[in-house]
């Protein structure tokens, strides 16, 4: 019997977790059907979901069902913004609720989700994205379904981002990392709700920030009126960083808006208080801080927030001769006064201000002070505010546990009194500000991982006057750099409190400026660095925010391998650009001077430069830059001078900012001054020398020879040049790559006396005046290959037997013209010979030659060899 009843029980329990498995699949459809219906009928906006899912076994015996990637998105007029998104929603219900037919609500008893946006934007004419219901005028169907019902008794969030932007009011609060959840009846018309939430704050009211990821922490048992929608603080516990407040008071929402009636307080007085509102990573362990005095928040908040007003609220905080040190450190923070108020009597949001009374400390005998009002905030807010005092430096890691690689080190006095209102600093009406005062920094010392170098301020002073704040004098020194700096903030307010565009005028002087002195430091060489690897390097950006013009002089500036004496110029830093105006600079035995502009704007850097060379030397400017290296590779083969006109433009490399030279485009035009070749330095020139016998490059002359060169797309071209040696005329034309690729042609225009021992023996036959009339012979060369190994080729040997045949061919003319009375000549007969006979000597017959054959022999003899002479054989 008891087998057969554990046959029965376990077949059973077999058949319900088979049901417990199979359930999913049953329902999966009618639920995601529900979830479609449930949200569809009610709201104007897309939705979208990854998935439904069903379980019995997670919340046991209850059923869960879990909707993935939930998202609602916004139509017109905030079209494709994102109203709420869910990583997973998960919703709990009785599993009885499964079984119920079409048209009865399913009863929810509880809510999760995780990984959640809300995002609620009011815009410009104050309409709200979240106003996603149908509009509908129908009167509501009370018969009609209701796919879910609420009888909620708990609920959680988990990590959710809260984002709230009226852009009308130029506010922006982010409540991120909120994790929150709530116990009981949500189906009561009266509860009490426990609940428990933490969350970080940020805030920002036109552009400027208030409080940045500020901790939040609120235990509360909230009694609430479904009926009067009051909600009313019980039993509640609250943390701002580690500042504990206590809430007393409720919250009613009502047709206008909502009525506040609300107290706060610290619960104690203690100083610790005040360090607790620091957030803890500056802070440090304030338990172990040794406090005396008092440190109290107190405030109400009464009256309703409508659209035109705002509760009337009173809030205090208020410490007086407080004092504080952290164990492990020498110094103490001593007479700790504060007294500042935060009021609205009126409930229009324009008559809030704010009064800091009194703010004042001192370290050791140092005292310093200060204290503001602000008023009219929501319109045009009116500042004044006194800064007097003196802080040293050096005290303030010693008090107060500032993380620093370094301990900073200078004394600082200030006696400012400054007095503006928002709208002039906003548009620029700095005669509506009135400044006056002064401020010093004297013996300051900075090291710092975004400083190669570090840093001393000897002297600094800055002078607050009437509508301007200037720098009277800053001497600054930083490995083997000095900088002297004069010059005007234009607008300094405007930078501090609007994030506008910071407004300078500078003069620049220096003895010595190594640019390396100045630029961050490898990741290879900082403290820390990966052994397994350096960090990456980041492209270099000019800042946005500046709009600067420098005047700088400047004895010996030192870039890279290049020194530069007298450097004098204007910089204007501006729209992410640094634009050079009349920068000259003595370098290379010379003098260049530069006008351009360099860009970090685009995905890309740019730069445009125009740059003069004075006489600067060949050798030295053509070694030490790459870029005029690679335009005309003449360093080691040409000593002497150069005067240049370069214009040239290009992209950058984003890290080195260093000339990409596949990108640049331009042309140079140049002239040589008492220049010397040195051909045994260049292959190139070796190996046209060898072709070519009739030059000796090395007596080439190119004194103020002028070159135009133009480049784009990785080649130069040479727009021809003629050249003269001695009475041979030399035409070069061509271009070669930035890789040293070439094609060049050369054209000579030789006189034929240049062009070997056999056309000179040819030429001996001619008179003076009829190698004058001979024309000089073209001799055409082709430099291929690189300047490294280079091809030259010519047509000399074709231009020589071109040349011999034309002398040759001129002399049988010459003597076929002559006749026979130059053949007798030749011959030594008498015809055409007009002297008379000296009948009184002596006549001797002698056989008359054979007129041919002597002819032929007197050819032979003019442009043939002569043969040898045969020896004659000797008698025994």
């Amino acid at each position: 019997m008891a087998k057969k009843i554990l046959k029965i029980a376990g077949i059973s329990l077999l058949v319900i977790v088979v049901v417990l498995a199979a359930a999913p699949f049953l329902f999966k459809d009618k639920i995601k059907e529900l979830v479609t219906k449930s949200i569809n009928e009610k709201v104007d906006a897309k939705i979208a979901f990854e998935d439904v899912g069903l379980s019995l076994f997670k919340n046991f015996p209850n059923a869960s069902v879990t909707i993935d990637k939930l998202s609602i998105i916004n139509k017109a007029p905030f079209e494709g913004d994102t109203l709420f998104y869910a990583g997973e929603v998960n919703l709990k219900m009785s599993v009885k609720e499964l079984f119920k037919g079409e048209g009865e609500a399913m009863n929810i008893e509880g809510f999760s989700s995780k990984d959640g946006l809300v995002n609620i934007i009011f815009n410009k004419d104050g309409i709200g994205n979240f106003d996603i219901a149908l509009k509908d005028d129908k009167p509501e169907d009370k018969s009609e379904s209701k796919p879910f019902a609420m009888s909620i008794q708990k609920y959680s969030i988990e990590n959710l981002r809260f984002r709230y932007i009226d852009e009308k009011s130029k506010i922006k609060m982010v409540i991120d990392s909120l994790n929150h959840e709530g116990t009981g009846d949500l189906a009561a018309d009266k509860l009490d709700l426990t609940t428990k939430s933490t969350a970080k704050l940020s805030l920002d009211m036109d552009k400027m920030n208030y409080m940045s990821n500020v901790a939040l922490s609120l235990d509360a048992v909230l009694g609430i009126d479904m009926k009067n929608q009051k909600y009313t603080f019980r039993n509640n516990k609250a943390l701002i960083n580690q500042l504990p407040l206590e809430f007393d008071g409720f919250i009613q929402m009502v047709e206008k808006g909502q009525v506040y009636d609300l107290k706060f307080k610290t619960p104690t007085s203690d100083f610790k208080n005040f360090l607790g509102l620091i957030p803890a990573a500056y802070a440090g362990n304030i338990n172990t801080v040794k406090t005396t005095g008092e440190f109290r928040v107190n405030g109400t908040v009464n009256g309703e927030l409508t659209d035109t007003t705002v509760p009337k609220f009173n809030i205090a905080i208020a410490s007086d001769n407080a004092s504080f040190q952290y164990p492990d450190l020498p110094k103490s923070v001593q007479d700790i006064k504060i007294d500042t108020k935060i009021i609205n009597e009126t409930g229009l949001m324009n008559d809030t201000y704010v009064n800091l009374d009194k703010l004042s400390f001192r370290i050791d005998q140092d005292v310093f002070n200060a204290k503001a009002n602000i008023r009219n905030l929501s319109e045009n807010a009116l500042v004044n505010a006194e800064l007097k005092g003196v802080v040293n430096l050096a005290n303030v890691t010693k008090a107060y546990p500032v993380k620093l690689d370094k301990p900073l080190s200078g004394i600082l006095k200030a006696d400012v009194v400054t007095k503006f209102d928002m709208k002039s600093v906003e548009t620029s009406q700095y005669q509506n500000i009135q400044n006056s005062g002064n401020m010093t920094l004297t013996g300051f010392n900075y090291t710092g991982p975004e400083m190669a170098k570090p840093v001393q301020i000897s002297q600094a002073v800055v002078a607050f006057n009437p509508n301007q704040i200037r720098l009277n004098q800053l001497d600054l020194k930083t490995g083997k750099s000095d900088v002297h700096l004069t010059g005007t903030l234009d607008n300094f307010y405007g930078f501090v409190f609007k994030d506008q565009i910071l407004k300078a005028n500078f003069n620049m002087n220096s003895n010595q400026f190594l640019v390396s002195d100045f630029m961050a430091p490898s990741a290879t060489a900082k403290e820390g660095a990966s052994k397994e690897g350096t960090a990456k390097k980041e492209a270099v950006k000019i800042p946005a925010f500046l709009d600067c013009a420098i005047t700088a002089n400047a004895n010996t500036v030192v870039y890279d391998n290049l020194t530069l004496k007298d450097v004098s110029g204007k910089m204007i830093i501006r729209d992410e650009a640094v634009t050079l105006q009349n920068l000259k600079t003595s370098v290379f035995e010379g003098i260049i001077g530069v006008d351009g502009v360099v860009s970090t704007k685009g995905k890309v850097p740019t730069f445009k430069m125009n740059l003069g060379l004075n006489k600067v030397d060949i050798a030295k400017s053509f070694t030490q830059l790459d870029m005029l290296k690679s335009i005309a590779p003449i360093a080691g083969v040409v000593d002497g001078k150069l005067n240049s006109t370069i214009n040239l433009s290009g992209n950058l490399n984003a890290i080195e900012m260093t000339p990409d030279l596949k990108t640049i485009s331009g042309d140079l035009v140049g002239q040589l001054l008492s220049t010397k070749i040195n051909a045994q330095n260049s292959q190139l020139l070796s190996s046209l020398t060898s072709n070519v016998k009739f030059i000796d490059v090395n007596k080439l002359s190119l004194n103020d020879l002028k070159a135009a060169l133009s480049f784009t797309n990785g080649r130069v071209n040479l727009k021809p040049l003629d050249l003269k040696y001695q009475d041979v005329k030399v035409t070069i034309g061509g271009s070669h790559g930035f890789d040293q690729s070439m094609n060049y042609n050369l054209k000579f225009d030789v006189p034929a006396k240049y062009l070997g021992p056999e056309v000179n023996k040819l030429l001996a036959k001619l008179t003076p005046a009829e190698q004058a009339k001979l024309q000089n012979v073209p001799v055409n060369a082709q430099m291929t290959g690189s300047f490294k190994s280079p091809k030259v080729t010519t047509d000399m040997k074709p231009a020589i037997a071109n040349i011999t045949k034309q002398l040759v061919d001129y002399q049988k003319n010459k003597l076929i013209n002559q006749g026979a009375g130059a053949l007798g000549n030749i011959l030594g007969g008498t015809k055409g010979n007009t002297t008379p006979k000296d009948t009184t000597k002596t006549q001797t017959t002698q056989p008359k030659p054979d007129v041919k054959e002597t002819a032929t022999k007197a050819l032979k003899d003019l442009f043939g060899k002569k043969k040898k002479e045969e020896p004659k054989p000797q008698t025994p």
